[in-house]
């Protein structure tokens, strides 16, 4: 089935071929995605068919008039029959009404059939396939039918039994798609609007396959901004909704490109977003990371990933579905050990790498530490001369640790780039393991940078010990909190947030020079965010 989706803003559409029977449309809050739903619908030739949860089990002021619908069904029984209740107030109890109603016509039907003596298997009602899925749900809760009633007990016991008003919402919502899919017309396109609301994740894979298995003749569409449905779902076409012209009618959308490995972390920041990306190492709750680098991006969404890994894979994905979501975006990894080629390599990558090894050395930043004494009316060169000082001397006593740090990495290193993995014997590995020790020299390199951190500290070059100096103690061992006038480690930092925060002349001083140590100038700080219109709320 091919299905033309809305106008994008410039006027051009999207064809979807829906051979897996299953879209979703997804989308942030207020992106527009119902009004494109309703747009969608409108446009379509094939029979259409809608399920909310939400408008069925509360009342609402706007029946669905759509042809077929439940509530097209529920007026046309009750003008038909004298004996069916026309006040009943949700979807929902038209929903068990209209079961109920069908279930004496087909009781009807049979009992006509066999009038002429001879016996016909009574056919499957609506309520015998609803009630069978129901059961491979919840199998401890049975339903009876009784009086002319749908009624629900626990052990099969019709003394306590309870009508179907009393199920909790879960159970109504499940009920209420299991009995209003058996109504739809053949062939049809059914809209089915939150598909996650009322039930529990654990389930909701579970319910979505066992309703799609019920009509294989009929075509999904779930709009949602749940990233956990979406991702629990396999073989959908997707359409991001980003946001709705009101004026114009029209949308600024995207279809994801079919079987993409993006995960449901990327789908979030997708989905909850219209800025560029920044992913960053660190948790969002505790890191530094997390506190200081959107306060000093302030044009991108940041987004921690933790490992240093995941945030490279990250920015490598969303990058390749530049076309899908037009977001400039990119990563932050610390320096650590990495040299000159390592880093432009990242770079080329898009991802920012610091000059200085470690989010910790970026507080010790020249123009940071400046502007932090500044605020607490202390004296910046002296303030500034001491922590210089103080560094450089922590460092000098950990020259040959550092040295030995930056041997291993980069031994590492090469090894990974040099290493052959293809050898006819054992012998031919040892003997190319060997020489490969020989040729990288580890002693050599070693030495080599002792003699490059000694000529650092004897040039009282501060810049390019923060660049090397991978050390968490440098902070509270440089005393550069008390020297600005402030408690410890914890306020010094707080204190640099806080400025941020003000957004005055103060955090512009730290803002420049945070942005400066990564290479990039303030207009790549300020990425430019994507063109989209006036965006009105679903």
């Amino acid at each position: 089935m091919k299905l033309q989706l809305p106008p994008r803003l410039d006027g051009s559409r999207d064809t979807i071929v829906a051979d897996n029977r299953r879209i979703i449309v997804i989308g942030a809050n207020g992106a527009g995605k119902t009004r494109f739903t309703e747009r969608f619908i409108s446009e379509l030739d094939s029979p259409v068919f809608r399920l909310s949860a939400l408008k069925a089990l509360y009342r609402c002021d706007a029946p669905d008039n759509l042809p077929g619908s439940i509530d097209s069904r529920y007026v046309e029984a009750t003008s038909q029959s004298s004996f069916i209740r026309s006040d009943n107030a949700t979807q929902f109890e038209r929903l068990t009404t209209l079961m109920l109603y069908d279930e004496v016509l087909n009781l009807i039907a049979h009992k006509v059939t066999n009038s002429d003596g001879k016996p016909v298997p009574l056919p499957e009602s609506h309520l015998d396939r609803v009630i069978k899925a129901w059961q491979e749900v919840f199998p401890e809760n049975k339903v009876l039918r009784e009086g002319g009633k749908l009624l629900f007990s626990r052990n099969n016991d019709s003394t306590e039994a309870y009508s179907s008003l009393k199920l909790s919402d879960g159970e109504k919502a499940v009920l209420y798609y299991f009995g209003a899919l058996q109504y739809a017309p053949g062939k049809a396109v059914v809209f089915v609007d939150s598909p996650g609301m009322f039930l529990h994740p654990s389930i909701t894979g579970f319910i979505w396959d066992k309703v799609e298995s019920m009509r294989p003749d009929c075509t999904f569409v779930y709009t949602t901004h749940d990233v956990e449905f979406l991702s629990a779902r396999r073989d959908n076409a997707i359409v991001w909704v980003r946001g709705y012209d009101a004026a114009k009618q029209t949308w600024d959308y995207a279809v994801l490109p079919p079987n993409s490995s993006i995960s449901e972390d990327l789908y979030a920041t997708l989905v909850g977003t219209r800025k560029p990306v920044l992913f960053i190492e660190g948790d969002a709750t505790h890191s530094i990371d997390a506190k200081l680098y959107p306060l000093v991006f302030t044009d991108y969404t940041v987004k921690s990933l933790g490992s240093c890994n995941k945030v490279i894979e990250a920015t490598r994905t969303f990058n390749d579905l530049n076309a899908f979501h037009h977001l400039d975006s990119h990563g932050i990894v610390d320096r650590d050990r990495r040299d000159a080629q390592e880093v432009k390599y990242l770079r080329d990558k898009k991802i920012f790498v610091p000059d200085v090894a470690e989010i910790e050395n970026i507080l010790m930043l020249e123009g940071v530490i400046r502007t932090v004494a500044r605020r607490h009316h202390r004296n910046e060169n002296r303030v500034f001369e001491h922590v210089k000082k103080s560094i450089l001397g922590q460092f000098k006593h950990d020259i040959r640790q550092q040295a030995l740090l930056h041997t291993r990495h980069r031994v590492k290193r090469i090894m990974e780039y040099r290493i052959d993995g293809r050898f006819p014997n054992i012998n031919k590995l040892e003997e190319h393991m060997v020489n490969l020790v020989n040729e990288i020299n580890p002693r050599a390199m070693y030495e080599n940078f002792c003699k490059e951190f000694h000529r650092y500290v004897l040039s009282g070059d501060y810049q390019s010990v923060l660049r090397v100096y991978n050390q968490k103690s440098m902070l509270p061992g440089s005393n550069v909190a008390a020297l600005c006038g402030l408690n410890n480690k914890d306020s010094y930092i707080n204190d640099i947030i806080k400025i941020l925060k003000e957004n005055g002349r103060d955090a512009e001083c730290i803002r420049h020079a945070i942005v400066h140590c990564f290479g990039i100038d303030e207009t790549e700080a300020s990425a430019p965010r994507p063109d989209i219109s006036a965006i009105n709320d679903d």
